[in-house]
């Protein structure tokens, strides 16, 4: 069965909910436990998570208000008045490196997020994003500008070599059942070698002054809004389209129903090795825009030691963001506003650097942590002793 309807009629194999705990076979394959509707409890993790760091801060500091109040607004713009041109916002240089970092994790934490909706944990996003960023220079620096839109073909030059590279992992899991985790790290180290070399050997600029590619043209990047880049419009355009695939495709929906009930999958006839395969790819193609966000929005022209671990923190925005791409700008601007505060504090603060990272753990700790049930597994228990509902217990049903 090559599709399915998303409202369709159970599939043979499938067999109906038991009387009693609704739950299905597709649900008794995966022993996935669906989410709880219930209140939101994110603002009162953000407070716990805020005390404790301010108790932290009572230890270590000698002015812990005013850290704490350097933690929480010292990345963001801040009104001064002067004698001569009246009310004026300064740091806005500051709060323009917190939108960029935050484009910049909106793409990294898309890319992770297909593969974790498929329920495949790749690592691969670093190497991508090097390669990608790698490639789309390179076509920026050899193509004409071609009356502005080179950048355009760049952009589509980068989402292919990260769409590629994305779907090595998958095809090594489906062909040869190799870990993801552990192939993606090494085409990591594979993609981060292979871009120094390149750089160091041949794409470089002497004149640079240090070890660095050939600069862009100013007619081959794309042009400024409010002295931005155009590129952080895809602080929007990217969850949309992210959105589109997973939401209103037959890919996303076999994506969708791979991740949540694999067996059901099977049973329904989903390509499930396709799917796999194709969560990986798209997510490296979202890396690979985050490549030509460095490339052409960011930095013009790329250094021979581009620190990793920027993958790493996109991972970490898409479980802030609980893997809803709609959510994804939203976490990593909280990221990238939390990082550019933590920054002010070391800087303007007698708070030292470890406990700067301390703090800012603990937050992103306390968000991630928020949808954990601390009464499932009580529920789960007196279920299978009681063999049925739980008096006293609301929601059971839907935990078994």
């Amino acid at each position: 069965m090559g599709r399915v309807d998303q409202a369709s009629a159970p599939v043979a194999g499938h067999t109906p909910a038991r009387a009693g705990t609704g739950r299905t076979s597709a649900q008794a394959g995966t022993g996935r436990i669906p989410a709880q509707a219930g209140p939101d409890r994110t603002p009162a993790a953000l407070l716990l998570a805020l005390a404790i760091a301010f108790a932290l801060l009572c230890l270590v500091s000698s002015e812990p208000v005013n850290a704490l109040r350097l933690l929480l607004t010292g990345a963001l713009p801040e009104p001064r008045w002067s004698a001569e041109g009246g009310w004026v916002l300064g740091r806005l240089a500051r709060f323009g490196a917190v939108l960029e970092k935050t484009a910049l994790l909106t793409l990294l934490g898309l890319g992770m997020l297909f593969g974790l909706r498929a329920r495949q944990f790749s690592m691969g996003a670093d190497g991508q994003m090097m390669l990608a960023a790698l490639a789309a220079l390179a076509a920026g620096v050899a193509m004409p500008p071609l009356g502005g839109a080179s950048w355009l073909l760049a952009g589509a030059v980068a989402v292919a070599v990260g769409f590629t590279f994305g779907l090595l992992p998958g095809w090594l899991k489906t062909r040869f059942e190799a870990n993801e985790i552990v192939s993606s790290l090494m085409l990591n180290i594979v993609a981060l070698q292979a871009y120094r070399w390149i750089v160091a050997q041949g794409f470089n600029d002497p004149a640079a002054g240090f070890l660095a590619t050939p600069a862009l043209a100013a007619a081959a990047r794309p042009p400024l809004l409010a002295g931005f880049s155009a590129l952080l419009l895809l602080i929007v355009l990217a969850p949309w389209a992210a959105g589109l695939v997973l939401n209103r495709s037959t890919v996303g929906y076999e994506l969708r129903v791979v991740g949540d009930a694999p067996a059901f999958a099977r049973q329904a006839g989903l390509p499930v090795a396709r799917s796999i395969v194709l969560a990986m790819a798209i997510g490296g193609a979202f890396a690979g825009g985050a490549g030509w966000l460095l490339s052409h929005g960011l930095l013009g022209r790329l250094p021979a030691d581009l620190p990793a671990g920027l993958g790493f923190e996109g991972l970490v925005v898409a479980l802030l963001a609980a893997n809803e791409p709609r959510r994804v700008p939203w976490a990593a601007f909280g990221y990238a506003l939390l990082e550019g505060g933590a920054q002010a504090m070391e800087r303007a603060s007698d708070v030292p650097r470890e406990m700067v990272l301390v703090i800012q753990a603990l937050v992103v700790l306390a968000v991630v942590s928020v949808r954990l049930d601390p009464l499932a597994a009580l529920r789960r228990g007196w279920a299978r002793w009681s063999g049925g509902a739980a008096p006293g217990l609301p929601g059971l049903e839907a935990c078994i």
